[in-house]
């Protein structure tokens, strides 16, 4: 049961001490059976006036900061400690009802699916929906396996990572057609062109583990991580990370999910002042197993 300790530390630099509004925190992971939080810890300086702690809509752990000090620094510093059950691999069996594509959802079921199912960003001339289904095999249905695992590759090879430094997440289109983005980018996509086969999808974001030494050639490390989460019956939630090629939990430390990346903001607030008081935000994470130490990563 391998430990994983996640240290986050954010620090927004002002030219001069300035007011700050109520900010919401996204950090602590989401515990599950595959991922269970032994320890946690939020420190932020200047000390909030208050801070409280909600589940969203979603049931992710989130915390609401306020401040009635003026400062020119702020810092979220956020440490947990989790034991990672990661699943490599899940198997469908020609009895599952998902093992071919199409496939229904349980009308018990399909209610809760329906935000997850329906798209929410605009296609007027089908370029998604053509994307999506030239994974599909035209003579015959379609194993349901095949179409995520060769979409999730696919989008890893045929795409050429870039970090964007625009706030936000870009459009799907603008995806597909530059062929290029960060991780919210194509988790968003991703997610976008399976509603479009009325496969349930949500997006995820939390961190990438990388072990020392690692032979993955994962990209998206060192910074906060986002992917996809698919549902399938019979299966449930089954992850999928586009940028690695990367199907089940295997390295990736969940922290919230949502039906769309806008809900699911790492760090969100404002500061109250003139708009060039800000000057710089910066940003450290690193995700070690319990025993190495951070310097030991750092030189790794």
């Amino acid at each position: 049961m391998p430990l994983l300790t996640i240290h986050h530390k954010t620090v927004y630099r002002y030219v001069r001490p300035v007011a700050f509004g109520e900010h919401r925190i996204m950090l602590r992971p989401r515990d599950g059976h595959d991922l269970r939080v032994l320890d946690s810890a939020l420190v932020i300086d200047p000390q909030p006036m208050s801070l409280r702690w909600i589940h969203d809509v979603f049931g992710n752990s989130v915390a609401i900061a306020a401040f009635d000090e003026r400062a020119d620094t702020l810092s979220f510093v956020s440490t947990a400690t989790v034991e990672h059950n990661p699943a490599d691999t899940f198997a469908l069996t020609p009895d599952d009802p998902a093992y071919f594509y199409p496939f229904l959802y349980d009308d018990e079921e399909f209610p809760d699916l329906q935000q997850f199912i329906t798209p929410q960003y605009g296609d007027p001339n089908g370029e998604l929906s053509a994307w999506a289904r030239s994974f599909l095999d035209v003579e015959a249905p379609t194993l349901t396996f095949k179409i995520l695992s060769e979409m999730t590759h696919g989008i890893r090879e045929a795409f050429s990572y870039r970090k964007r430094y625009e706030q936000g997440t870009q459009h799907p289109l603008d995806t597909l057609r530059t062929k290029s983005g960060t991780c919210r980018d194509y988790a968003l996509f991703m997610i976008e062109a399976l509603r479009r086969l009325g496969i349930a999808a949500r997006f995820v974001s939390g961190y990438l583990a990388m072990p020392p030494g690692s032979a993955h050639g994962y990209v998206g490390g060192g910074s906060t991580h986002a992917w996809v989460q698919v549902y399938l019956p019979s299966a449930g939630w089954i992850e999928f990370d586009p940028t690695n090629g990367i199907v089940g939990t295997c390295d990736l430390i969940r922290v919230a999910v949502a039906r769309d990346p806008r809900q699911a903001v790492p760090l969100h607030g404002v500061y109250l002042g003139a708009a060039d008081a800000y000057l710089a935000m910066d940003v450290d994470i690193k995700v070690v197993s319990v025993g190495e130490s951070v310097a030991e990563r750092e030189t790794a």
